[in-house]
């Protein structure tokens, strides 16, 4: 079992950053692809961005490659998201997730363990 905390949500102006922490603790966090999921109001969860236990493999949605870099501590038992060149339509409730054993796949059925979501809005 580990438990997820995600901070550093907020609002910014489109164009800015922002940087998502996840702190993880319980179960060893390496044993957890990590993955980056995101929900707008009367819209499905969908998939932002993951990374293997190693770090080594990373995988983002199209829609925000080149903008969003994940990253992860295993020694601090952190995973980071860090946004930029943010547009309004980034906005919404980011979810950090956890996949025993995984390799970090977009489909969130596979995370078995999910954080409380931290809001991020992006003004036009």
């Amino acid at each position: 079992q580990v438990q997820l905390v995600e901070s550093g949500g907020g609002l910014v102006q489109a164009g800015g950053s922002l940087r998502l922490s996840c702190a993880a603790s319980g179960r060893t966090f390496r044993d957890y692809a990590m993955g980056w999921f995101r929900q707008a109001p009367g819209k499905e969860r969908e998939f932002v961005a993951a990374i293997s236990w190693s770090g080594g493999t990373t995988n983002y949605a199209d829609s925000v490659k080149g903008r969003f870099r994940i990253s992860r501590d295993n020694a601090k038992n952190t995973v980071t998201l860090q946004m930029n060149s943010l547009k309004p339509e980034d906005t919404a409730v980011y979810y950090c997730a956890a996949d025993l054993y995984g390799l970090g796949s977009p489909v969130y059925e596979g995370y078995e363990h999910w954080g409380q979501g931290t809001q991020v809005t992006v003004s036009s």
